[in-house]
């Protein structure tokens, strides 16, 4: 019950953080850019109206004067006023502008020579960095596609503004449903996966809580108990009771008596169990002499009387390796 309840906790955080975002940040960006594809698709004429109404009802700028000078020759560049001040307003209409900072010298050598005490630069455009702080050096304000849509929109058309504002909300709750589901999916994930782990660490906890079986003594064990028996007559005696056909456990604990008595075994360096049915030797010895010695080992326990035996080269001698086997099947 609780991996559900982690996975519903898990969903609806998610969707809630999803849900801010969307509608903070990616609705405000998402009218924004259709804000200025409505701009750029209006008139210049309507566009410098709105302008012009938005500098008077914002800024107080008022009674717009056109400039007059051939050598610019433009009319989007007018003369606003303000308590006996002159500010140039730069109207640059188009989403395809893109102003560094020679456009705005430009801009403040126009100010000096109309008189103008500030300026205004208003695009659909992008202002580059060394722009703004061309701009700043002169009093320039920039209002480009950052600002724009923002600074117009209380000015634009009841119809283009209700159609931009439901062109974005509408985007924001078809993501918003998206999010949810991909919230939901994340949180089933996330419940499936708690579970799998309490699941594995009940089994396991389960297998450190059963008791293993009573293990035989090993034989070097006997041989500790009894210094005066001889290890082949302590070993033997050990192994009357083995059976052919043991489980794993007893059968890793055969192999180990193995190993062990390799290691004591002159010419054997070490004897290392590559698989359940594999042995590998590692020997100093000649493999005629070693040979014997090592079946009598493995005969002791009747299964692993028919394994393969690789007899590595002795080290700094080129041998091949061996294959063998004590019994055939």
């Amino acid at each position: 019950m609780f991996s559900w309840i982690l996975s519903l906790v898990l969903a609806l955080l998610l969707w809630s953080l999803a849900t801010a975002y969307l509608w903070i940040i990616q609705r405000r960006d998402t009218e924004i850019r259709h804000g200025l594809a409505a701009l750029a698709g209006m008139r210049w004429r309507e566009f410098s109206q709105i302008v012009r109404q938005a500098m008077a009802d914002q800024r107080g700028l008022l009674t717009p004067v056109e400039l007059e000078d051939p050598e610019r020759g433009t009319s989007s560049d007018f003369l606003l006023h303000k308590d006996g001040q002159r500010c140039l307003v730069s109207c640059k209409h188009g989403r395809a502008y893109r102003f560094d900072a020679n456009a705005l010298s430009e801009l403040g050598t126009a100010m000096r020579l109309t008189g103008a005490s500030s300026g205004v630069l208003i695009t659909e455009g992008l202002v580059d960095r060394d722009g703004l702080t061309e701009a700043s050096k002169h009093s320039i304000e920039v209002i480009d596609e950052r600002r724009l849509w923002q600074l117009l929109k209380p000015h634009v058309s009841e119809e283009m503004r209700e159609t931009v504002v439901g062109i974005a909300r509408r985007e924001a709750v078809r993501h918003t449903g998206i999010a949810g589901l991909a919230a939901l999916t994340i949180g089933l994930l996330a419940g499936m996966g708690y579970l799998t782990l309490r699941s594995e660490d009940s089994a396991a906890a389960t297998e450190v809580a059963t008791p293993l079986p009573p293990t035989a003594p090993q034989p070097h064990t006997a041989v500790a108990a009894t210094p005066k028996a001889s290890p082949t007559a302590s070993t033997t005696a050990e192994t009357g009771n083995l059976i052919a056909d043991p489980d794993p456990e007893t059968l890793l604990r055969y192999q180990n008596a193995v190993s062990k008595a390799l290691a004591r075994t002159p010419g054997v360096v070490s004897g290392i169990w590559l698989t359940r049915s594999t042995l590998l030797v590692e020997r100093s010895g000649d493999d005629t002499a070693i040979w014997p010695l090592i079946c009598q080992e493995l005969e002791r326990y009747p299964s692993l009387r028919t394994v393969r035996v690789q007899i590595n080269p002795r080290p700094g001698v080129e041998e091949p390796v061996r294959w063998r086997q004590c019994r055939t099947f």
